[in-house]
């Protein structure tokens, strides 16, 4: 795939399906960094694309950092070969030297304006006879280097759109393939790359479909083979509009960074997509490259509700949780959250030892969208024990002592087998044997010594989390406080 600037969803999009292709074939999946037009190149893009490709779970075969048979990977380091190439054209008399000023070409789009035609070049300089360019080339004008557009292209079938065909020379002046400061094109570059990097099939996104004749007639001057093309449809959001880069909320580090799985991303834009014998949420990779058919995909735009990304989460957080090799790295991140964010406030070392923490994930999983979650002040009582007064306790109930030996009588007993069904039966039996507490006030209670906090999950549920012991602990801490 060829991506510009740092790896945004359609730029994940379009990286996915060229990998899944590419493993679907047991072929080579190559990562090109196309920096020819150097008024865009962003400092640190390139780096970030495979950094983010990684992330992902997608890495090339073949890229700038990895290295490769084909390389350099990176376009700006192949100048030369594209010189060489834009060479062969004008030998053959299939390109031309152009030197029209930037002035001139300016007053043509102009007068284009008016009468709402769309810009062009008027082919000027293809008419130039040899000795007219030897003149201009002494008097050491500059010019670039343009292809000349016949007309009758040939149509090509595209693995997605099916025949197709663009009569480029009717619309368009001839391209620019090289220019002055020596810097191929597109046009130029990805026909060369392709062609000597023995690229086969190329996807990309469907604004270049009407481009694709013009780059047949490069690979014909050429007397090259050409790849096969297969365009994707556009990846809109959900109200059809396009994605907006200016917001940032559709690049990759912002999803890595709030924590979301990289599994969720690919599964969601390809659930949006087409492509595939299946739809249902929580697809591995594995999953998505044995159901992949390149003919599945529709010309539909594809509609990414990024509202629905948290649900695709949870799902793949909970396969995470339930895999036991993966659910050892949640645990790591997760004692690195917990120190993150409570690290001030005296987290007791119990609370990070591995099987509590894993305990914790076991018990939440299905429950929570995103790992962090469980550091949100609602689970804060998991990770800092509270420190309540037996006053505090008293306003609520007088009956302080009794309910307290009650639900550490219950505790022991129930250690075993402790769920929030059999737990919720129990404390309303326990209230039964108060001489005047009412439920709400005991749940109150209890809700206070376990957590320090008058809201949060049922009591119940916290009895779960945190397990007998440290429900005993907290409340014999609280009776002799």
């Amino acid at each position: 795939p060829t991506i510009s600037g740092f790896l945004h969803l359609g730029g994940l999009r379009t990286a996915l399906y060229n990998y899944i292709f590419a493993k679907k074939h047991q072929g080579t999946f190559i990562l090109r960094v196309e920096d020819t037009d150097q008024n865009r190149v962003v400092p640190g893009a390139a780096e970030g694309i495979e950094d983010m490709l990684d992330w992902a779970g997608i890495p090339p075969d073949e890229s700038p950092g990895r290295g490769g048979p084909a390389g350099p990977y990176v376009q700006s380091l192949r100048l030369e070969l594209y010189r060489r190439a834009s060479t062969a054209l004008l030998d053959s008399g299939a390109a031309y030297r152009c030197f029209c000023t930037p002035q001139r070409l300016e007053l043509l789009r102009r007068e284009a304006l008016p009468s709402q035609q769309t810009p062009r070049y008027d082919n000027r300089c293809r008419h130039l006879t040899p000795t007219e360019v030897a003149q201009k080339l002494s008097q050491g004008l500059d010019f670039v280097v343009r292809f000349r557009l016949e007309k009758g292209v040939e149509p090509f079938q595209d693995l997605v759109y099916g025949w197709n065909k663009h009569e480029v020379a009717e619309v368009e002046g001839d391209p620019v393939i090289l220019k002055g400061d020596g810097f191929p094109t597109y046009h130029l570059a990805n026909v060369v790359d392709d062609h000597l990097m023995g690229i086969t099939h190329v996807l990309r996104g469907t604004e270049w479909l009407a481009s694709t004749s013009k780059h047949l007639l490069l690979y014909k001057a050429f007397g090259w083979e050409p790849p096969q093309f297969g365009h994707l449809p556009l990846l809109l959001n959900k109200d059809g509009g396009k994605l907006s880069k200016r917001q940032g909320d559709i690049f990759l580090e912002r999803f890595a960074r709030d924590g979301f799985l990289p599994e969720a991303l690919l599964d969601i834009v390809t659930n949006c997509g087409s492509g595939f014998t299946e739809k249902q949420m929580g697809r591995t990779l594995e999953e998505l490259i044995s159901q992949f058919e390149v003919g599945r995909i529709t010309t539909h735009s594809a509609l990414l509700d990024l509202e629905a990304l948290p649900e695709f989460n949870r799902v793949h957080l909970t396969r995470h949780i339930e895999n036991q090799g993966l659910r050892q790295r949640l645990v790591k991140e997760l004692q690195g959250l917990v120190e993150l964010v409570y690290g001030d406030q005296q987290v007791d070392p119990d609370v990070l030892e591995k099987e509590y923490v894993e305990r914790v994930l076991l018990l939440r999983k299905g429950h929570i969208s995103l790992l962090k979650n469980l550091v949100s002040s609602d689970y804060s009582y998991l990770w800092v024990r509270p420190s309540v007064s037996r006053q505090q306790l008293q306003t609520i109930s007088e009956e302080v002592d009794e309910i307290g030996k009650l639900v550490l009588g219950l505790m022991t007993r129930q250690a075993a087998a402790l769920t929030v069904e059999e737990l919720n039966k129990d404390l309303r039996s326990l209230q039964k044997q108060t001489r005047e507490t009412k439920y709400s006030s005991m749940m109150q209670l209890l809700r206070l010594v376990l957590s320090g906090r008058q809201h949060g999950p049922s009591v119940a549920e916290m009895m779960v989390t945190l397990g007998a012991e440290e429900v005993c602990g907290r409340i014999h801490r609280a009776l002799s406080s």
